[in-house]
């Protein structure tokens, strides 16, 4: 080989050296890259460190806020009413036996007013009335069915002059009663209350 041949393979093996080095530029740029990596790996590891710890705190305040707390007894459910629908009121002569007063009257302002006698109505169990208007003795007969429909009669009376309380047109105009503890009353075929009785005790 000459030299002129020797001077050609190594100037062609330094040239292909020099050609597989990395030059300066992207040695920089791979280093500020792996640098940057790097880095961003280590926030991201922090980050998720820093969450793992809150996580842990949260939980131990809430345990802690559990222990501290005393223990409530279960609430148990409301019962709903017994609808009235379901348990109607059944009515008889036995409902309403005894004593009444009125207490309200339709177009009557007065039912407070000192009168000769006490103005009460006897309901008896036989299906008779008695009583009086304040002046006069008054009686008759009455039927009750079993959901209140009513009816009633008067007999004959000595009218006496006074501010009679009229009883005997309230049972006369009275189709249906309601009863509620110790009040009666009386509603006519309209549905419109008549009056109203307290029983006497």
């Amino acid at each position: 080989m000459s030299n002129t041949d020797l001077e050609d393979d190594l100037r062609g093996t330094f040239e292909r050296a020099a050609a597989s080095v990395p030059q300066a530029a992207d040695l920089t740029e791979r280093a500020t890259t792996g640098a940057r990596r790097a880095q961003r790996r280590t926030w991201i590891v922090s980050g998720a460190a820093a969450v793992a710890v809150a996580a842990v705190a949260v939980a131990g305040f809430g345990l802690a806020g559990t222990r501290n707390q005393p223990m409530q007894p279960p609430v148990a459910a409301e019962q709903a009413p017994a609808s009235a629908a379901s348990t109607p009121q059944v009515f008889s002569n036995k409902t309403v036996a005894g004593t009444w007063r009125p207490v309200q009257m339709v177009g009557v302002q007065s039912l407070k007013k000192a009168r000769p006698d006490d103005p009460v109505l006897v309901f008896k169990p036989d299906g008779t009335w008695k009583g009086s208007d304040g002046c006069n003795g008054i009686g008759g007969t009455y039927t009750i069915g079993q959901r209140g429909a009513f009816s009633a009669t008067s007999g004959g009376q000595h009218m006496v002059g006074c501010e009679n309380v009229p009883h005997t047109g309230v049972l006369r105009d009275a189709k249906r009663i309601a009863i509620s503890a110790d009040t009666l009353q009386f509603f006519g075929a309209d549905g419109r209350q008549l009056a109203s009785y307290a029983r006497a005790r």
